[in-house]
Protein backbone atom coordinates (compact mmCIF):
# COMPACT_ATOMS: atom_id res chain seq x y z
CA UNK A 1 0.00 0.00 0.00
CA UNK A 2 2.58 2.63 -1.24
CA UNK A 3 1.35 5.84 -2.33
CA UNK A 4 2.96 6.86 -5.88
CA UNK A 5 2.51 10.11 -7.33
CA UNK A 6 -0.35 10.74 -9.88
CA UNK A 7 0.11 12.25 -13.35
CA UNK A 8 -2.00 13.58 -16.50
CA UNK A 9 -1.24 9.99 -17.56
CA UNK A 10 -3.42 8.99 -14.83
CA UNK A 11 -6.12 11.70 -15.26
CA UNK A 12 -9.12 9.22 -16.30
CA UNK A 13 -8.77 6.64 -13.81
CA UNK A 14 -8.92 9.80 -11.27
CA UNK A 15 -11.45 10.87 -12.54
CA UNK A 16 -13.71 7.58 -12.36
CA UNK A 17 -12.44 6.47 -8.93
CA UNK A 18 -13.50 10.50 -7.68
CA UNK A 19 -16.61 10.15 -9.38
CA UNK A 20 -17.45 6.38 -7.47
CA UNK A 21 -16.28 7.69 -4.71
CA UNK A 22 -18.20 10.99 -4.01
CA UNK A 23 -21.77 9.43 -5.01
CA UNK A 24 -22.28 8.29 -1.64
CA UNK A 25 -21.07 12.12 -0.11
CA UNK A 26 -23.93 13.62 -2.72
CA UNK A 27 -26.65 11.15 -1.33
CA UNK A 28 -25.78 12.16 2.13
CA UNK A 29 -26.06 15.65 1.22
CA UNK A 30 -28.40 15.72 -1.23
CA UNK A 31 -26.58 17.27 -3.94
CA UNK A 32 -25.56 15.71 -7.01
CA UNK A 33 -23.61 19.16 -8.46
CA UNK A 34 -20.69 18.56 -6.07
CA UNK A 35 -17.57 20.09 -7.80
CA UNK A 36 -15.65 16.12 -7.74
CA UNK A 37 -18.63 14.94 -9.46
CA UNK A 38 -19.32 18.06 -12.47
CA UNK A 39 -15.49 17.89 -13.13
CA UNK A 40 -14.40 16.89 -16.45
CA UNK A 41 -11.15 15.17 -17.42
CA UNK A 42 -9.70 18.05 -19.18
CA UNK A 43 -10.38 19.74 -15.48
CA UNK A 44 -8.53 16.51 -13.85
CA UNK A 45 -5.82 16.59 -16.70
CA UNK A 46 -5.31 20.65 -16.00
CA UNK A 47 -4.79 20.17 -12.23
CA UNK A 48 -2.71 17.09 -12.21
CA UNK A 49 -0.29 19.71 -14.78
CA UNK A 50 0.00 22.31 -12.65
CA UNK A 51 2.92 23.20 -11.04
CA UNK A 52 1.66 23.89 -7.31
CA UNK A 53 0.13 20.70 -7.37
CA UNK A 54 1.14 17.16 -6.15
CA UNK A 55 -1.20 14.31 -6.22
CA UNK A 56 -0.68 10.45 -4.85
CA UNK A 57 -2.57 7.41 -5.38
CA UNK A 58 -2.64 4.02 -4.47
CA UNK A 59 -2.72 0.77 -6.67
CA UNK A 60 -3.83 -2.69 -6.08
CA UNK A 61 -3.25 -5.27 -8.50
CA UNK A 62 -2.88 -1.68 -11.12
CA UNK A 63 -6.40 -0.38 -10.61
CA UNK A 64 -5.92 2.91 -8.43
CA UNK A 65 -8.39 2.49 -5.50
CA UNK A 66 -7.30 5.72 -3.61
CA UNK A 67 -5.75 9.35 -4.37
CA UNK A 68 -5.65 12.65 -3.13
CA UNK A 69 -4.75 15.75 -4.68
CA UNK A 70 -2.97 18.99 -3.00
CA UNK A 71 -2.38 22.59 -3.84
CA UNK A 72 0.63 24.21 -2.79
CA UNK A 73 0.43 27.33 -1.36
CA UNK A 74 3.05 29.95 -0.07
CA UNK A 75 2.82 28.09 3.53
CA UNK A 76 -0.43 25.94 3.70
CA UNK A 77 -1.29 23.49 1.26
CA UNK A 78 -4.73 23.20 -0.01
CA UNK A 79 -6.19 19.16 0.49
CA UNK A 80 -8.61 17.72 -2.02
CA UNK A 81 -10.02 14.96 -3.54
CA UNK A 82 -8.63 12.46 -1.07
CA UNK A 83 -10.81 9.44 -2.69
CA UNK A 84 -11.11 5.90 -1.95
CA UNK A 85 -13.10 3.38 -3.89
CA UNK A 86 -16.07 2.44 -2.59
CA UNK A 87 -15.31 -1.37 -2.07
CA UNK A 88 -11.70 -0.42 -0.60
CA UNK A 89 -13.05 2.19 2.70
CA UNK A 90 -12.34 1.06 5.69
CA UNK A 91 -9.03 -0.23 5.23
CA UNK A 92 -7.00 2.55 6.04
CA UNK A 93 -5.91 3.61 2.78
CA UNK A 94 -7.03 7.35 3.56
CA UNK A 95 -5.23 7.27 6.58
CA UNK A 96 -1.84 6.45 4.76
CA UNK A 97 -2.91 8.79 2.27
CA UNK A 98 -2.96 11.24 4.33
CA UNK A 99 0.18 10.24 6.23
CA UNK A 100 1.78 10.55 3.23
CA UNK A 101 0.82 13.65 2.20
CA UNK A 102 2.09 14.71 5.81
CA UNK A 103 5.73 13.34 4.79
CA UNK A 104 6.17 14.44 1.49
CA UNK A 105 5.32 18.09 1.25
CA UNK A 106 8.11 20.65 0.63
CA UNK A 107 9.63 22.15 4.30
CA UNK A 108 8.50 24.93 3.60
CA UNK A 109 4.40 24.02 4.12
CA UNK A 110 3.63 24.12 7.75
CA UNK A 111 -0.09 23.37 8.04
CA UNK A 112 -2.72 21.87 6.07
CA UNK A 113 -6.21 22.84 5.36
CA UNK A 114 -9.68 20.71 4.21
CA UNK A 115 -13.15 20.79 4.04
CA UNK A 116 -15.95 18.27 3.84
CA UNK A 117 -19.53 18.53 4.07
CA UNK A 118 -21.08 18.53 7.35
CA UNK A 119 -22.86 14.97 6.85
CA UNK A 120 -19.79 13.30 5.81
CA UNK A 121 -19.36 11.28 9.47
CA UNK A 122 -16.72 9.10 8.21
CA UNK A 123 -14.58 12.02 6.94
CA UNK A 124 -15.62 14.28 10.44
CA UNK A 125 -14.46 11.46 12.03
CA UNK A 126 -10.92 10.81 10.48
CA UNK A 127 -9.98 14.38 10.20
CA UNK A 128 -10.53 14.78 14.39
CA UNK A 129 -8.71 11.63 15.04
CA UNK A 130 -5.87 12.15 12.98
CA UNK A 131 -5.66 15.82 14.67
CA UNK A 132 -7.17 18.15 12.03
CA UNK A 133 -9.17 21.28 13.85
CA UNK A 134 -12.05 22.90 12.78
CA UNK A 135 -11.97 26.63 11.60
CA UNK A 136 -14.96 27.50 10.24
CA UNK A 137 -18.15 26.55 8.28
CA UNK A 138 -19.44 28.21 5.70
CA UNK A 139 -22.86 27.24 3.52
CA UNK A 140 -22.88 25.15 0.60
CA UNK A 141 -26.91 25.68 0.40
CA UNK A 142 -28.84 23.48 2.17
CA UNK A 143 -25.68 22.20 3.94
CA UNK A 144 -22.34 23.13 5.63
CA UNK A 145 -18.94 22.92 4.77
CA UNK A 146 -16.74 22.03 7.77
CA UNK A 147 -13.36 23.61 7.14
CA UNK A 148 -10.42 21.86 8.66
CA UNK A 149 -6.58 22.66 9.32
CA UNK A 150 -3.36 21.03 10.71
CA UNK A 151 -0.49 21.84 11.85
CA UNK A 152 2.10 20.52 10.79
CA UNK A 153 6.07 20.05 12.65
Amino acid sequence: MTPHPLTTADAGEVLTLQRAAYVPEAQAHDDFRLPPLVESLDDVRAALARPDCRAWGVRESGRLVSAVRVELGETTAALGRLVVAPDCQRRGLGTALLAHVEQHLPPRITAIELFTGEHSTSNLRLYQHLGYRETHRTSAGRYELIHFRKDLG
